[in-house]
């Protein structure tokens, strides 16, 4: 028999009585939280490195405290920090003092409006921007045809040189800006240092991805 593949996406139980969310709950056939148990316990098991452990557990006391009047009862969210606050306090928290920034040169602009905000909370910011090295394209095999701007030299993103660099500059924690897709994968698996997302590259949604299903029933209806 073949095994269900999880499809949390899918799930139709209402919110408050899944199996995800409480002892008991309910959950589809395909519900990994109740079929996949094995593999949750050895995940879980991860948390006894007491490194591990300890940056689950801020990263989930910074999740509540962006949130305000969480005594109040019946409590509804109301959230009050932009994640520029959450990745500076969540830093603070852990006790992380030189910042990696790994951006994209199109969003030079913002990388060092970013940076300038972060020294300005007193970290040290190491920051690369995606053409460092000025490597040219034909050495991962671009031909002409397959560059931006044909028939001129163009130099490769080198997410792999952004993360080695970072790593030989001893960051504690390292933040993304606006990488391409595929390139940032190959920097989260060469950076040895964790990883945060400060924004991702959309070039036609103004570097909000999400609009495209906010508006998949009206303007972006193509793309199902």
């Amino acid at each position: 028999m073949m095994k269900l593949i999880p499809a949390c996406a899918k799930c139709s139980i209402k919110n408050g009585e899944r199996a995800c969310q409480i002892k008991g709950g309910k959950g589809p056939a395909f519900c990994p939280t109740r079929n996949m148990g094995v593999v949750i316990e050895k995940a879980n098991q991860v948390y006894s490195d007491p490194v591990t452990l300890e940056f689950a557990r801020q990263a989930s006391i910074q999740e509540a405290e962006c949130y305000i009047n969480r005594d109040q009862k019946p409590y509804k969210l109301h959230p009050s920090k932009t994640r520029l606050e959450e990745i500076c306090e969540f830093a603070k928290k852990m006790g992380y003092n030189k910042l990696g920034l790994a951006f994209c040169g199109g969003l030079k602009r913002e990388a060092y409006t970013l940076v300038k905000i972060l020294e300005s909370r007193g970290f040290e910011v190491a920051s690369v921007i995606c053409s460092v090295g000025c490597t040219p394209k034909e050495k991962i095999g671009i031909k002409d045809s397959e560059k931006i701007y044909r028939g001129q030299f163009e130099a490769m993103c080198s997410p792999i040189a952004q993360a080695e660099i970072l790593n030989e500059s001893g960051t504690d924690f390292n933040i993304l800006l606006g990488l391409c897709v595929g390139h940032d994968s190959l920097f989260f698996k060469y950076a040895k240092a964790l990883t945060t997302v400060f924004a991702v590259k959309d070039r036609v949604l103004g570097h909000n991805p999400l609009a495209a299903l906010y508006t998949v029933d009206s303007y972006y209806e193509r793309l199902k």
